[in-house]
């Protein structure tokens, strides 16, 4: 103790203690640390808010800032929730304002802002006197039913006011926005989800209690960025909803563009809370230093419509090279997600179903306050209701009492005493207006009576009833979803590992063309409308004097393919390496796709996905040889090709298909002759077979095509002049093996040749392409159904041109 302490006299200490500094310190510490994480960094599990948040939602509630009203002055807002909740600095205030009101930080904005409230180039907000806001529509949902008893309410800063210690929150805002904070010695990060994803699995939980995390991640695919972009892997997201932490890698969003001679790379979306203007920065840094080669230029293209980052590359870059260099140097970013929370004022890691469970909790006591603000309401003025009723079904004794009556105080006491009204009822009578005694009032009076007593009812069956409270909960969560609720934004990509090409396109069907000077490119499928047939169509290719298309075919994107050529060579292909490019492109050099000799046509492509160890490539050449081949003996194909089957000269293999144990083979000529028999009489034979016999052909006819003949199909048959028909497969009987055949179409001046058969149903679309260029898609039930050995309909208009080859789409 220090002798300056005065020991008595009018200065003297009433009490002192004696303590270790060390014991005071650490006291002290501990009550700032708590006071920091639960008055100022953590959000509450139950409403997902940090208390700047909800002071600031709830002066504009009580100022009436609301959806539905005008914008106000932000530093109108500032102002009111710093004199009356938040004394902490208008500042601190007006920065968690504007993060509300950002798009681009928030998945479901809170607050609906009017000017300039920053930007993904982390520009700031300008000055609140500039800058206007009301809550947004969504906010409403969380503050609804807050007059309602629903939630408690402490006093402000200054035990001036009452504020609410959390929002009744009718949706699981903590998921839907997540929240980011650093208190003392710990910090949260919860990342923002899709709102009609969390909602279902909110109801899942409330329908199956006993659910695991993994049941919940059927409905919550993974956090929803509100800058889009892509999630890489689902082992972090696994991780992240079944511990409450987990490392997510953000992927941008980009796609490769022609430019004349050269191509770019544009990014299109950007990880969350990546600055835009960094990166740019960023990637002109790593062109400079040499770290990023090939890149000619860099602009930022971006407006409101959206982001748009254009890299430049220079004339035979590799497009794939610099795309991994981006990837890996500045593309990529992490998110390192903990799910750390207030619950019960407690700071705790939470997993998936926990803080779902915390929020049901939460809700289920929202519901059932509100039911009994409700009910006691109802039960008061049913209680009024009834007394009135009592006084119009004796209206004229009640009047002459009352007019008896020496003040309003005796007739209260005298109707109390003749009809043992309540002090309530008595009060409301004498009250009454004579106007309220009519026969139509009476009529009202009843009607709402009936209307309250069936509330008191439902609402007495909520408050009895969990599992009616339960759907009470879910038909507000599922109108929540109705009216707020949009498409996932965040997709979520495998993880292989290392990044490569495939990883980054799109899965879609495209169409590939290819002509007889070796220039190939691919088309979305979707870039071509299916019109009526007997039309032109419309450019497919752009061509080059003396060029013409040898081969068109539908694949997707993720493919990997068997192209077999008229040499009898096959080769692997892999769809996502062929270029995409406009219609009125002439496509690229397939030199360094698939290794072609002059004169070599792809004549058949194979998807290796479908194969099967137990099927077989069924083959056939154009001079009527067949051969079936184990899939397996062409899992191994080097860069130059492999031998498919041999052939004899000026033979050429002109179709392949695949084909199981089982069923017939269907072979048409170019003179529109077909023969159908057994598959099992072209046996199997290894690769460097030449086959036997299929079909004996006349004079100068060729086989043009072969299918696997099955009796739900029909044949679809297209000559070289545009004509075509398709007849039902079970009208070609089943014969033996090298026979002459059966008619199937009339070949004449009209008609042409045939060029291609395929099997198809009416729900498929053809898509047919002349060796200038053209091309149709058109539907396969359009076609008339005729029989065998007629001449078809018009399937496309030709000018001095003639159909080179076709392709069906499935539905």
């Amino acid at each position: 103790m220090s002798s300056d302490i005065p020991q008595s006299g009018p200065n003297a200490a009433a009490n002192v203690d004696s303590v270790r500094i060390e014991d005071e310190m650490e006291q002290s510490y501990i009550d700032y640390a708590m006071s920091v994480i639960a008055g100022r960094a953590l959000p509450d599990v139950r409403d997902g808010l940090k208390p700047v948040h909800r002071r600031i939602l709830y002066a504009m509630h009580e100022e009436g800032v609301t959806s539905s009203a005008g914008h106000r002055k932000s530093s109108s807002v500032v102002g009111d929730t710093m004199g009356d909740y938040h004394p902490h600095g208008d500042s601190a205030i007006y920065d968690a304002l504007a993060r509300l009101a950002q798009d681009f930080s928030m998945r479901a904005p809170l607050v609906d802002g009017q000017g300039n409230f920053g930007s993904v180039d982390g520009d700031p907000p300008a000055a609140m006197r500039y800058t206007e806001a009301r809550m947004s529509a969504i906010a409403g949902e969380l503050l609804e039913d807050i007059e309602k008893d629903t939630v408690d309410f402490q006093s402000n800063y200054d035990d001036r006011l009452e504020e609410p210690a959390v929002l009744p929150s009718a949706f699981p805002n903590l998921l839907v926005n997540g929240s980011s904070g650093i208190a003392v010695g710990m910090s949260t990060n919860v990342p923002p989800h899709n709102l009609g994803e969390v909602i279902d699995a909110t109801i899942h939980l409330i329908e199956n209690p006993n659910c695991a995390v993994e049941d919940l991640m059927e409905h919550v695919k993974g956090p929803d960025f509100p800058t889009g972009a892509e999630i890489v892997g689902r082992e972090a997201i696994h991780s992240a909803y079944t511990t409450g932490r987990g490392r997510v890698r953000m992927r941008a969003s980009y796609e490769t563009e022609e430019a004349g001679t050269h191509e770019r790379i544009v990014v299109t979306e950007l990880p969350y809370q990546q600055n835009k203007a960094k990166l740019v920065e960023h990637i002109a840094d790593l062109v400079n230093d040499g770290t990023l080669d090939g890149v000619s230029d860099l602009r930022d293209e971006s407006d409101r419509d959206g982001i748009r980052i254009v890299i430049e590359l220079k004339q035979g870059a590799l497009v794939d090279v610099v795309e991994n260099q981006l990837l890996e140097h500045c593309l990529e970013k992490t998110f390192g997600v903990i799910n750390l929370a207030l619950v019960d004022g407690e700071p705790q890691v939470l997993d998936l179903k926990e803080l779902l469970g915390h929020y049901l909790e939460h809700r289920r006591e929202v519901v059932r306050r509100r039911s009994e603000h409700d009910l006691a309401e109802a039960e008061e003025r049913a209680h009024i209701l009834s007394g009135r009723l009592t006084a119009l079904e004796n209206a004229d004794d009640v009047v002459e009492l009352i007019q008896a009556a020496d003040d309003r105080d005796a007739a209260k006491s005298a109707l109390s005493e003749t009809y043992d009204f309540s002090e309530r009822q008595a009060d409301h009578i004498v009250r009454m207006q004579l106007g309220s005694l009519t026969a139509l009032e009476a009529e009202e009076i009843e009607a709402e009576y009936g209307n309250v007593e069936r509330e008191i009812e439902r609402l007495e069956t909520i408050l009895g009833s969990d599992s009616e409270l339960d759907r009470v909960i879910t038909d507000e969560l599922r109108a929540v979803k109705e009216e707020y609720a949009d498409d996932r934004r965040t997709r979520i990509v495998e993880d292989y590992g290392t990044v490569t090409r495939e990883d980054l396109i799109p899965d879609e069907e495209v169409v590939v063309v290819m002509t007889e000077n070796d220039y190939i490119k691919r088309m979305p499928a979707a870039n071509f409308d299916p019109q009526g047939r007997g039309g032109k169509g419309i450019i497919g290719t752009k061509l080059k004097d003396g060029d013409r298309v040898s081969s068109v075919f539908r694949a997707n994107t993720h493919d990997y393919l068997l192209a077999f050529t008229n040499r009898g060579y096959v080769h692997r292909l892999k769809v996502y390496e062929v270029p995409e490019m406009g219609r009125t492109a002439r496509g690229k050099s397939a030199i360094n796709l698939v290794n072609l000799d002059d004169g070599e046509d792809i004549t058949a492509v194979v998807a290796t996905d479908d194969l099967t160890e137990e099927e077989c490539l069924t083959m056939v050449t154009r001079e009527g040889y067949v051969k079936r081949t184990c899939a397996s003996d062409f899992a191994n194909i080097h860069s130059g090709g492999l031998i498919a089957t041999r052939l004899e000269d000026g033979d050429e293999l002109v179709d392949v298909t695949v084909t199981n144990d089982g069923g017939d083979l269907l072979i048409g000529t170019e003179q529109g002759m077909a023969i159908r028999f057994p598959k099992d009489e072209a046996r199997e034979m290894g690769r460097s077979a030449r086959g036997v016999n299929a079909i004996k052909l006349e004079g100068e006819d060729a086989v043009a095509g072969l299918v696997a003949a099955t009796d739900d199909a029909d044949l679809l048959t297209v000559t070289e002049n545009g004509y075509g028909k398709r007849t039902p497969m079970e009208e070609y009987r089943t014969q033996s093996r090298y026979g002459k055949g059966l008619k199937d179409i009339k070949t004449n001046e009209r008609n042409g040749r045939v060029t291609a058969i395929e099997s198809a149903t009416a729900a498929d679309d053809l898509v047919v392409m002349s060796e200038g260029g053209q091309i149709i898609r058109t539907r396969v039930g359009d076609i008339s159904t005729v029989g065998r050995n007629t001449m078809g309909v018009k399937i496309m208009t030709l000018d001095d041109d003639r159909v080179a080859c076709i392709d069906v789409l499935g539905d």
